[in-house]
């Protein structure tokens, strides 16, 4: 029989660490492959076959640390900040970390074509990233920025988006305009929540290493050392694609990110990325991308739901 190893934990913070119905610890048992009991003081683990008691105790550790400092997770939250099972997706891709988030989990490159664009941003200063929802184009390149933020190679980061999907129409909305944008940029402020200490973040936002904004206050500005992504471009214009890109600056980079399979720009428009990957295809330090539904990482029914509207189109 495997020998046991008791984890000290006190009983508030193991009933906060847990999740309801003790889900957390499930999650943690599926993933890591140990049996976690819990009636008695503390946790006792328990390692199966093909255990990794080092990653279940690593994760532990930052768990009951957050849980001290507030921060309480479910078992989705932890479920996402894990990410999927490296294995399932081969040897090709890469186990060294990106960026440890704020929990201390490493993120690094979960599916080839994750693990292409991270070979890209390496070799390219210009990078297209083109596919479905769910995929990680965002946070990955979000997670790249950040990287190179705290490494001290970009200066700053500017995380842009096209604040309405039909055209950055904004009047209409209630509130003033920090109010009417935010509903906008909020997935990529989630990103960033999710990688930096809050108040690391607002230290950032605050000396303004850190901007998120739409996409119209690009115009006019020449971004140097700085690390760009433009989210959703698949709702940019050709006008507006073309000023986005002619905003970088020396020493940049840019990430553009979108899913040509949700344009929502108006009947006759024709959508900037495109158009910009067509015309700009082959020039050297552009880089193109290309994420397809076997690279979903969210519900496994994502996929497979993605993958039947692809059929459906080819039928058309």
């Amino acid at each position: 029989m495997s020998e046991l190893t008791r984890y000290s934990i006190s009983d508030n913070l193991k009933r906060i660490v847990s999740g309801e119905n003790e889900t957390v610890f499930r999650l943690l048992e599926s993933r890591f492959c140990v049996e976690i009991q819990t009636r008695l003081p503390g946790l006792h683990i328990r390692p199966l076959k093909n255990a990794d008691m080092t990653g279940v105790l690593s994760v532990l550790d930052q768990l009951k640390m957050g849980a001290r400092n507030g921060e309480v997770l479910t078992a989705n939250d932890v479920e996402r900040l894990l990410g999927p099972n490296a294995q399932e997706y081969g040897e090709a891709i890469p186990d060294t970390p990106i960026f440890r988030n704020r929990f201390g989990i490493a993120v690094a490159a979960k599916t080839p074509a994750q693990a292409e664009l991270v070979k890209a941003v390496e070799k390219n200063d210009i990078i297209f990233a083109k596919g479905p929802a769910g995929t990680g184009k965002t946070f990955l390149a979000v997670t790249l920025a950040v990287a190179s933020l705290e490494r001290h190679e970009a200066e700053r980061i500017c995380l842009v988006r096209p604040a309405v999907e039909a055209g950055e129409s904004l009047g209409f909305l209630p509130g003033d305009l920090k109010e009417k944008i935010a509903p906008y940029l909020r997935p990529i402020h989630d990103s960033l929540s999710e990688l930096l200490p809050a108040e690391k973040l607002r230290r950032y936002e605050e000396a303004g290493a850190i901007e998120v904004a739409p996409l119209a206050y690009m115009r006019g500005r020449t971004l140097k050392r700085a690390f760009i992504i433009l989210d959703e471009a698949q709702n940019t214009t050709m006008a507006q694609m073309k000023m986005f890109l002619t905003r970088l600056g020396p020493y940049s980079k840019a990430i553009i990110t979108g899913d040509t399979s949700q344009v929502d720009l108006a009947k006759g428009e024709t959508s900037g990325l495109m158009h910009a990957m067509k015309i700009l295809k082959g020039i050297k330090g552009i880089a193109q991308v290309e994420f397809t539904a076997t690279d979903v990482l969210r519900h496994h029914l994502v996929k497979d739901i993605l993958l039947a509207y692809e059929q459906k189109d080819k039928k058309k």
